[in-house]
């Protein structure tokens, strides 16, 4: 169908494919034509089968909406490539999702011009992801997460059915906000109606998301943002075992070395900061004590049954270490044992 359209239409298609919403003004700008000629290439891209409407308001303007076939995508070259590496090493904690990239990246390399297909097929022979442990987790259903963020678009009451992290099911019925991936977690921010208040759900807990057709007012969260708020939530949530110490080095260079919440990193002054650890895993909490240095004389404090867990953890690194020393030596003897019977 592309085919068929001049180039100035191709502009407008493409503009349209941008973002939601154009003003006639704003199109007529962009492409230096007239509004009369915006509105004839309008209708002609609807009799071609493009779903263009008419948006109301005090500009008024168009939008591409979604129609019975997918249209024609137009994408430049620096789009298209971004797109193919995307899909080439597209892993975000969705059920499938690698199948559906691979799927998804050969048929766009069958209508990628020869100088695209070259740079993709060169990234694809130099690049490949790597699965590593910690990267693995909980998947969610793409069509979950896909009924979810149209119904928090659409400011639409969702119900589900929900299993908690005790193992309890029930009912849900929410006014979704925001849909967070914390890697490979996704997490749904939403209000929940019946307890009427904000809570946070794994969205691999939950099935049958269905939308209600009731649409509400947005309600305003409280955080900066969504993903602000899953970080405080999840920080503040409870564990088996804490762990809280003054730390000689400034928030950021604490943070960055544990890869903490913001939540649990705060600044005293420009080179002191407090972290707050938690998990229900020991070994959490040791992977992240290793990367920084605690003084002696500065506030530790915890969970006290943590400590024999850390002790127990720490004397395996030390047997190792006097492993790899035992060693060291055992070969500077055997060097000298050689050197001594080469020179008798």
């Amino acid at each position: 169908m592309t085919q068929d359209l001049p180039a100035r239409m191709l502009r407008l298609l493409s503009l349209l494919q941008m973002r939601r919403t154009w003003t006639g003004d704003e199109l007529s700008g962009r492409l230096g034509v007239t509004l009369r000629t915006i509105r004839r290439d309008i209708e002609r891209l609807r009799a071609l089968g493009y779903p263009v409407e008419g948006t109301t308001g005090t500009a008024g303007g168009y939008r591409l909406a979604a129609g019975a076939d997918l249209p024609p995508l137009l994408l430049d070259d620096d789009e298209a490539v971004a797109i193919a590496v995307a899909l080439r090493t597209a892993a975000s904690g969705v059920a499938g999702i690698e199948e559906t990239a691979e799927r998804a990246l050969a048929k766009l390399e069958q209508v990628l011009p020869v100088r695209l297909r070259h740079q993709v097929a060169t990234i694809q022979a130099t690049a490949s992801p790597l699965p590593v442990p910690w990267s693995t987790g909980p998947t969610a259903d793409p069509s979950a997460l896909a009924t979810l963020a149209a119904a928090c678009r659409d400011h639409e009451i969702v119900t589900f059915t929900y299993r908690t992290s005790g193992g309890e099911v029930g009912p849900r019925r929410v006014e979704p906000h925001a849909l967070v991936a914390a890697d490979p977690v996704w997490y749904l921010v939403a209000h929940d109606t019946d307890h009427d208040e904000w809570r946070l759900f794994r969205v691999d807990r939950l099935t049958d998301p269905t939308p209600t057709g009731h649409r509400v007012t947005p309600r305003e969260l409280p955080a900066p943002d969504a993903a602000a708020y899953v970080a405080e939530r999840l920080a503040a949530a409870p564990a088996r075992y804490t762990f809280h110490a003054t730390v000689a080095a400034d928030a950021e260079t604490v943070r960055a070395r544990t890869y903490s919440l913001p939540g649990r990193v705060r600044p005293l002054d420009d080179h002191t900061s407090t972290l707050d650890l938690a998990a229900n895993n020991p070994h959490h909490i040791a992977e992240q004590l290793l990367t920084i240095d605690l003084s002696p004389d500065h506030t530790i404090r915890g969970t006290p049954e943590l400590a024999p867990r850390l002790e127990q953890l720490g004397n395996r690194l030390l047997r190792a270490a006097r492993a790899l020393t035992r060693q060291d030596e055992s070969r500077s003897d055997d060097g000298i044992n050689k050197n001594g019977a080469e020179g008798q």
